[in-house]
Order: structure tokens, then C-alpha cells, then sequence
């Protein structure tokens, strides 16, 4: 329902014909498949998997190096290394 709220929200803009023809606003990428945690170790692979993105694509060495990362929270809150 969050999902379907925002879109009608959000201004229309440029639409390619396929969004036209199944009716999307191009919002969501395609594909796009919700994941439910489903316990504490779902949580923590998924926390694990957002903050090594950055350095599995190459962008950083380490995590900490991503000036956008959530990790720099945890290190200063004492839940992550440094």
C-alpha cells in the first residue's frame, strides 16, 4: 500500500510507452522483489549486504570509506569496529 500511495503521489513525468501500456510511472525498478526480515540473522545479512555494496562495486576498499554509510553511526554508537 506504501508503494501504491507514493506513486499516485508523485508527479507523472517523462514515460517511456511500455510504462504507458502496463500503466507505471516508472518509479519502481522492474523486477523489484520485497524481501521480508524474517529473524535476526535475515536482519543481519541484510544490514551486511547494504553497507559491503559500495565496496563490492568498487567504489570504496572499505566500508567506512563510503562517506554515506550507516556504519559511521554503529562505529560511533559502539556497534561496529572501526
Amino acid at each position: 500500500m506504501i508503494k501504491a500511495r507514493f506513486s499516485r503521489q508523485a508527479p507523472e513525468g517523462l514515460r517511456r510507452p511500455s510504462h504507458i501500456r502496463r500503466r507505471e510511472r516508472g518509479v519502481w525498478q522492474r523486477r523489484y522483489w520485497e524481501h521480508h526480515i524474517r529473524g535476526p540473522q535475515d536482519y543481519a545479512a541484510a544490514v551486511s549486504y547494504c553497507l559491503l555494496n559500495p565496496v563490492k562495486h568498487g567504489f570504496v576498499e572499505r566500508a567506512q570509506d563510503w562517506p554515506y554509510s550507516s556504519v559511521h553511526r554503529d562505529i560511533l554508537a559502539g556497534r561496529r569496529a572501526a
